[in-house]
């Protein structure tokens, strides 16, 4: 590959896969555990059971309830390593944290569902809903941790608060100059800097917001 943008979509279509992989297999689990149900909602296909016979011969560890659930979750976890997203400074980790472990418990905990008493249809319902939920919640904390990792590891002049940058602290000065002293917050740190117009003469821009004093200098 010949430049970072085309490595960054190929990254991301491989990560795509994983998780298009990973909703397969919950997929292929559903039908396969309720099947007496899709048989009832006339879901059943025969190249979908050829499949399932395929896979199911190939990888035994897909006939366990939970190791299919886990190869599954597998499949999520390392489709989300990539997952950058979009800058927020309302990320935290805590309800993140809290978010994904409540999700995995509802993910594993939804197998003990089908041993209760009830309908084919209405267990096989419960069931997938449930599961699905679970997913779901992981899926979206695992996105935001991931985003939230990416943005902490990463090299951003910004802050926190995405409020400052880096400001012009040198006192820089000639015979002509105007130089104003500034304070600003950066990382968390109240620092000096200086606003230094080398050039008075030359045309100058003063903006600000409505009340500010900006006409005044104008």
């Amino acid at each position: 590959m010949s430049n970072s943008g085309e490595n960054v979509q190929a990254l991301q279509k491989i990560l795509d896969f994983l998780r298009l992989g990973s909703i397969f297999i919950l997929f292929i689990h559903f039908y396969e555990t309720c099947y007496p149900a899709f048989q009832e909602w006339h879901l059943t296909l025969p190249i979908i059971e050829r499949i399932i016979f395929n896979l199911a011969t190939a990888m035994p560890m897909l006939g366990g309830i939970n190791s299919a659930k886990s190869i599954s979750l597998f499949l999520l976890i390392i489709s989300l390593l990539g997952d950058k997203g979009k800058k927020s400074e309302k990320l935290t980790l805590k309800p993140i944290i809290v978010f994904i472990l409540a999700g995995t418990v509802i993910f594993y905990v939804s197998s003990q569902l089908l041993k209760l008493s009830l309908h084919e249809s209405a267990l096989a319902e419960l069931y997938i809903i449930t599961t699905s939920a679970g997913y779901l919640a992981i899926l979206s904390g695992g996105a935001k941790l991931s985003r939230l990792l990416y943005l902490k590891l990463g090299k951003d002049t910004f802050n926190e608060l995405a409020e400052t940058f880096e400001q012009e602290e040198r006192y820089l000065s000639n015979e002509y100059s105007v130089n104003l002293p500034t304070r600003y917050n950066l990382k968390g740190k109240v620092r000096s800097g200086w606003i230094n117009i080398i050039s008075p003469f030359r045309a100058l821009l003063v903006a600000g917001t409505p009340g500010s004093p900006a006409s005044h200098f104008s």
